[in-house]
């Protein structure tokens, strides 16, 4: 997947953990985000998945059109009819309008930052950024809430997750970030997950039993620290996730049946989707994608149409048949947004600027029924037309597809209590 810019001497542990780890591609750091195993709660929804639309994409020329809007607003694209009767999205989706009925369209979705990274924060958390505050993103609080098994990671990024993924929660409730797209037809190697230089499961068997002879020996030293003691348990977390056979066969896109793979196109956006049904069918509790090039200030509806909505079109569509043909989609809720959506009237570039006054959320599977679109925006999709529908309202729809109380109390290191949601209710349409 293309990067896209936007426009703003070895001492006994060090020899041992890293020799044991580091010559399988995995290192301790790396492991920092495995999750806690804890007991998951009663539920629709046992996993999810989150889609970023990286950049802010243009509601307007997607899931919001305005064909009666005035030229210097409505753009090039026309709307199509979907399978669901009353439902128009963009003519250049059609595989997602086919598939109408299997999610809900939210319009008229509203804040006021128009900063990448501010607004990115707000909808990756459900809480509007503070100066003074780091909020978790929905995979740390999924992590926390919801755990996973031992030997599979609770929380997994594609390619990777957020700049501060965890906020105060800690570094043990981060993701396992692949670092990299899968290639249609290949084989995927993860550092960590994947032998190399010859190296046998036999061979990280005997490493790991070195390790613990000699743990056994210096476990008084270990005992008064610890980071060591952190250290060690991260690993045995690693070389667990290393000896099993479900971790490893769900990263391998070879094994899924040609039926589903079939469903999906070949670009990395949509082998990722492909991955993300994999994973939580072996028990991960929330991916992230994450598709970026939605920062179009210039030539917006040439990139949308030949690169953008194709591969949004491709991939998310797949998403959804896919997860329906495995019986996935009621247990998994999915959440897809950008940071904000675009301008309404385009600029003398052919594009359209940052604009948070109204923007689209699609949500879908975890008991939520889809088929639906829920508030409005205006004629010119200028701001909402009479309901507001805010980032914290969809947050906590979100989470309530997944059996957790978005008003439940965290405390942050310094004893702070902060609620998951701040501010926001669950959708009532979708409770």
């Amino acid at each position: 997947m293309a990067t896209h810019r936007y426009c703003d001497g070895i001492a006994r542990r060090d020899f041992l953990k890293v020799g044991a780890l580091s010559g399988v591609g995995l290192g301790l750091s790396d492991y920092l985000g495995l999750a806690k195993a804890n007991a998951a709660a009663g539920s629709r929804a046992k996993s999810a998945i989150y889609i970023r639309l990286a950049g802010g994409p243009s509601h307007m020329d997607t899931f919001d059109m305005k064909p009666d809007a005035p030229d210097s607003h409505r753009g090039e694209f026309s709307e199509i009819a979907t399978n669901t009767p009353g439902i128009r999205i963009s003519e250049h989706l059609p595989k997602l309008a086919k598939c109408a009925d299997k999610y809900t369209i939210l319009r008229g979705v509203s804040h006021s930052l128009a900063a990448h990274r501010l607004g990115a924060e707000y909808l990756m958390t459900g809480n509007r950024p503070l100066p003074s505050l780091k909020y978790p993103t929905y995979g740390a609080v999924v992590s926390k809430e919801l755990g996973a098994p031992r030997d599979i990671p609770s929380s997994v990024a594609i390619p990777k997750g957020a700049t501060a993924p965890t906020g105060f929660l800690g570094l043990e409730y981060g993701p396992f970030e692949t670092g990299s797209s899968p290639k249609a037809g290949q084989p995927m190697k993860i550092r960590g997950l994947s032998l190399s230089n010859g190296l046998t499961l036999a061979d990280i068997d005997r490493r790991n039993n070195l390790v613990k002879r000699y743990d056994t020996a210096f476990g008084s030293f270990a005992g008064e620290d610890k980071v060591l003691s952190g250290m060690d348990e991260f690993s045995q977390k690693a070389y667990e996730m290393m000896r099993s056979s479900r971790t490893r066969e769900a990263f391998d896109l070879t094994r899924e049946s040609p039926a589903i793979s079939g469903l999906f196109g070949d670009e990395g956006f949509s082998q990722s989707c492909l991955l993300a049904t994999r994973l939580v069918e072996s028990g991960v509790r929330l991916v992230s994608v994450q598709l970026g090039g939605w920062d179009t200030h210039r030539d917006n509806f040439t990139r949308l149409k030949d690169n953008n909505l194709p591969n949004l079109d491709d991939g998310l569509a797949g998403l959804f048949r896919a997860l329906e043909a495995k019986r996935l989609l009621e247990s998994t809720a999915v959440f897809v947004t950008g940071e904000f959506g675009r301008t309404p009237k385009i600029n003398q570039r052919g594009g359209r600027d940052h604009y948070p006054r109204a923007m689209f959320c699609l949500l879908a599977g975890g008991g939520m029924e889809g088929g639906q679109v829920i508030g409005a925006s205006d004629a010119r999709g200028e701001g909402p037309r009479d309901r507001v529908i805010t980032p914290d309202d969809v947050a906590a729809t979100f989470y309530h597809s997944l059996g957790i109380d978005h008003t439940k109390e965290y405390h942050t290191p310094t004893g702070r209590p902060v609620m998951i949601v701040r501010h926001g209710k669950p959708i009532p349409e979708l409770v």
